[in-house]
């Protein structure tokens, strides 16, 4: 068993052939969901991992010296800056590409175990991940249907006191919190816009949370951020 770990020509070719369909694999996902990394950055993460791993081996073999994990740790740290440019705040402090970037660190992470011949490692994360990205949004989404706390984006009226808002809405048992203060769609003396964090006292639908704050007035609007 041991003998498939040592650094041969021919593990070179299996390492490489196993990196590029685990990366092809977990990029896939993000590709079909047009997610900003797809599949060729995953592809280049997994291969240029497993690529950096084999050298690092390579030298303390050949030399016999230095540290063997040295230059991975140098990919573990350094893969920060390809994932924080796929994350994006939107002008409503939305916040995008988190998934995406934690899919590229896990698809390094396998890259390095395919690299340093630990495949079965390789193997059960690379599954695991493939099954958190494919599989579980539907989960995530049901579970946060059900949380009493949602954000979401307002925007008022200026004419509409704020304070008769804040409290039509506790006669509603809703409540908010973490409020940020934006500028509107329209210009800034039409419309009072602001993100914050609606909450209910009981279990209610989300979209009902929704409609009890759009009844409050006229030209009330609200959008769920997700």
């Amino acid at each position: 068993m041991d003998e498939i770990r040592i650094l041969t020509e021919g593990a070179i070719v299996v390492r490489i052939l196993i990196s590029l369909a685990f990366g092809a694999i977990l990029g896939l996902d993000r590709g079909l969901k047009s997610r900003p990394a797809g599949l060729r950055t995953y592809i280049l993460v997994c291969v240029g991992s497993c690529i950096v791993m084999m050298t690092n081996q390579y030298v303390y073999q050949v030399f016999d010296t230095g540290d063997p994990v040295r230059m991975a740790a140098q990919v573990v740290s350094g893969i920060g800056f390809l994932g924080a440019g796929t994350i994006i705040v939107t002008r409503r402090n939305q916040i995008r590409g988190l998934t995406t970037a934690a899919g590229l660190w896990a698809s390094a992470c396998v890259g390095l175990a395919i690299g340093i011949g630990l495949y079965e490692i390789a193997l059960v994360g690379g599954l695991a991940v493939v099954i958190v990205l494919t599989s579980l949004g539907h989960w995530d989404f049901f579970i946060r249907r059900r949380a009493r706390d949602i954000d979401v984006y307002i925007e008022l009226p200026v004419s509409f006191s704020f304070a008769v808002f804040l409290e039509k809405l506790r006669q509603q048992g809703l409540g908010i919190s973490n409020l940020q203060f934006s500028g509107g769609e329209g210009s800034a003396s039409d419309r009072l816009g602001f993100v914050c964090t609606l909450s209910c006292a009981q279990r209610m639908d989300h979209a009902l949370m929704l409609a009890a704050v759009r009844s409050i007035g006229p030209r009330i609007s609200v959008e769920e951020l997700s």
